[in-house]
């Protein structure tokens, strides 16, 4: 097991381990194919918990991958909703019932395109409120920053984010003391 990638896994997914966030994203630079049997790996075995892996971006120029960790059955619950489908339609993805439809356009976008498409919060479980008022605001006029910019309530924000901060030194302390991750998941 590659140690540096499972210490980016928890570092960077530990909210959605724990089954508080429904979904991260993080970029692993390093690997070549060593990688992608890494990933296959830990899809193996955190789909018994209910959490998928996968790569959802290559760049073979930089050597650098973008994983994605994300409970499948939550994030389908949010792309089945009447407005997030609407606001992605709007955005050009073509309706589905399918999770893995919706993120093949997300991954083919994420390749194409020259910025990084913003929709990207709503399959990170952002509030969509949060992600239209990002788009309409240009990333300005915030309620509240932390891990992303909020648009609506600080208190819930600053609430929510302060959870995730307290989740992921947790995790970090218990996994930098030598548990694994699979025992992490038990932990919560």
């Amino acid at each position: 097991m590659n140690r540096k990638f499972e210490k980016m896994l928890v570092e960077q997914c530990a909210p959605t381990l724990a089954g508080i966030k429904p979904a991260n994203l993080f970029r692993f630079s390093g690997g070549g194919k060593e990688i992608r049997r890494e990933v296959l790996y830990w899809d193996r075995e955190l789909n018994r918990h209910g959490i998928s892996v996968e790569i959802i971006k290559e760049c073979p120029g930089t050597d650098s991958i973008l994983v994605y960790v994300y409970r499948k059955e939550w994030v389908e619950e949010i792309l089945s909703g009447s407005e997030v489908r609407d606001f992605l339609e709007q955005k050009g993805y073509a309706g589905s019932d399918n999770c893995g439809r919706f993120l093949e356009q997300l991954s083919e976008r994420l390749c194409l395109e020259e910025e990084f498409p913003h929709e990207v919060g709503i399959f990170l479980g952002y509030p969509l409120e949060d992600v239209i008022g990002f788009i309409e605001n240009r990333g300005q006029n915030y309620t509240s920053c932390g891990f992303w910019k909020t648009y609506g309530d600080p208190c819930e924000a600053r609430s929510r984010f302060d959870g995730y901060r307290a989740c992921i030194n947790m995790f970090m302390k218990m996994f930098e003391n030598g548990i694994p991750v699979i025992q992490l998941l038990r932990a919560v």
